[in-house]
């Protein structure tokens, strides 16, 4: 790379948003592109784009400048980063590592820490939104990382999201990522509970969500969610799931934990997520909380 030609940019992990993410690069990035993922079919959402797959993390790392990771944690962020195959591995090693993924706040600044000794740049960009948004290119980006840094991967961030937010030094990113997302999972439980009692007391549901949306309830979550999931009762597979969202919670709990707040709420929103892994929708869309409200089945059953 020189100073007037663009970066080449890798990508590792075509998952449900990594993959519409890689192919909004691919197709707005001047430069070359290169993509790894473990599973051959991941490549279809790149197919009829310029990148270009790679078929080991040490190929990736000779031939890119900065490396974009949208893996399912922080496990696999440590490894792809820093596994004896992983990108910091080699002798060619990319300048920047930018984390789309949602991980602890312990593991970005970490894995931050002993990549700098390596002489790689590593920033923490937590993505929010749906897969359509990530599809449009439409996400909110959540950055965690030095000023110069921001400036250097804010251009490229754009291509994937119109909303990009320096949120302080590494971690930052991933701590309103995290807070963005209890707020998102707590909101739900609230909808939930209030839909079913307010079917119970007379009120059909699809009348207490356009009532309650033209007030001071109105929410994200109850435009979204609540009109097309709870009020549907439709959950599909391959969604984000109950088992996702008590990931997400562990690390908010964590972090609670290591700030010493006492987080009652999301406490209790873990336990009605594990009620809803536990009983019918294991892999399910994350809303089928409201099947467990009026099951009444959570509490007293989700402590294991």
């Amino acid at each position: 790379m020189t100073e007037q030609s663009p970066p080449v940019i890798g990508f590792v992990g075509l998952g449900v948003m990594g993959g519409p993410m890689c192919r909004n690069m691919a197709l707005k990035h001047a430069g070359e592109l290169r993509a790894f993922d473990t599973s051959e079919s991941a490549f279809e959402a790149v197919q009829g784009t310029k990148a270009r797959r790679v078929q080991t993390l040490g190929e990736l790392a000779a031939q890119a400048d900065i490396v974009f990771l949208s893996l399912p944690g922080g496990p696999a962020v440590e490894s792809v980063c820093l596994g004896e195959q992983g990108l910091a591995a080699g002798a060619r090693r990319p300048r920047v590592i930018v984390d789309l993924s949602t991980t602890t706040v312990a593991s970005a600044r970490s894995v931050a820490q002993r990549l700098a000794e390596r002489d790689v740049q590593f920033a923490d960009a937590p993505v929010a939104r749906t897969r359509e948004a990530a599809q449009r290119g439409e996400l909110s980006i959540m950055v965690g990382a030095q000023p110069a840094l921001f400036e250097r991967i804010e251009p490229l961030l754009r291509y994937i999201g119109t909303d990009v937010t320096l949120c302080g030094d590494v971690g930052c990113g991933q701590v309103v990522k995290l807070i963005n997302n209890a707020l998102v999972f707590e909101n739900t439980v609230a909808l939930a509970e209030m839909m079913v009692l307010g079917e119970r007391a007379g009120v059909k549901p699809e009348t207490l969500l356009d009532a309650v949306s033209k007030g001071s309830g109105d929410s994200f979550v109850l435009r979204n969610h609540g009109r097309k999931a709870m009020l549907p009762r439709s959950f599909p597979d391959k969604s984000f799931s109950p088992e996702y969202v008590l990931k997400d919670i562990s690390y908010v709990l964590e972090l609670a934990g290591q700030t010493g707040v006492a987080a009652h709420v999301t406490e209790l929103a873990r336990r009605y997520y594990a009620a809803t892994a536990a009983h019918g929708f294991s892999g399910r869309y994350f809303p089928a909380v409201i099947e467990m409200v009026d099951r009444n089945q959570h509490l007293s059953e989700a402590k294991a």
